[in-house]
């Protein structure tokens, strides 16, 4: 398999951006040569409807400019639809326990939480910052626009939330007490 597409398949696989040194590492070659290869695929990329975006030395695959009117049309009709048990569990986990991790997120539900998560910022409940502790991931929280469209000024005015993060300190202070030792 070409190198370039051995890249736009970790892109498109990731859904998030990622640093070209990163996909060095992932495929172990040169950044130099990633490079080469992100410019090919860009260029393959033309007249197709995805296209690569690149934000300093991050890159990731984007709609190309051309297809917006239906990615439009397609959004305004996402938007019409309900978020659904899985978008819900994922927006309560975000609300009463995060920031987190998209990892973390993963790990609490038991399921990739990636196609929900993005569904969530494309509606603007919920928003991506980076993660002090980990500058290769991302941590994610609830959006101004969802406490205002709750009607909450803060987090702290969630129903029950001062129970609810009770019991999960105590659930982590168990599950940690409770982790074998070496």
């Amino acid at each position: 398999m070409k190198l370039e597409s051995k890249i736009e398949a970790i892109l498109f696989w990731k859904a998030e951006p990622v640093t070209t040194k990163e996909l060095a590492s992932l495929l172990g070659e040169d950044v130099e040569k990633v490079e080469t290869a992100v410019e090919n695929l860009h260029n393959d990329l033309k007249g197709r409807g995805i296209t690569l975006v690149q934000w300093q030395d991050e890159i990731t695959l984007g709609t190309a400019n051309s297809a917006s009117e239906i990615i439009e049309s397609l959004t305004k009709e996402e938007f019409g639809k309900n978020l659904g048990k899985a978008g819900l569990e994922t927006l309560s986990i975000i609300l009463y326990h995060g920031p987190l991790s998209r990892a973390e997120i993963d790990y609490i539900r038991g399921v990739n939480s990636q196609f929900i998560l993005r569904n969530l910022l494309v509606r603007g409940l919920i928003e991506r910052i980076d993660n002090p502790k980990d500058q290769r991931s991302f941590l994610y929280k609830p959006s101004l626009e969802m406490m205002s469209y709750l009607g909450i000024s803060k987090i702290a005015d969630l129903p029950e939330y001062e129970e609810v993060r009770k019991d999960i300190d105590n659930f982590k202070k168990q599950t940690y007490d409770e982790e074998p030792k070496d």
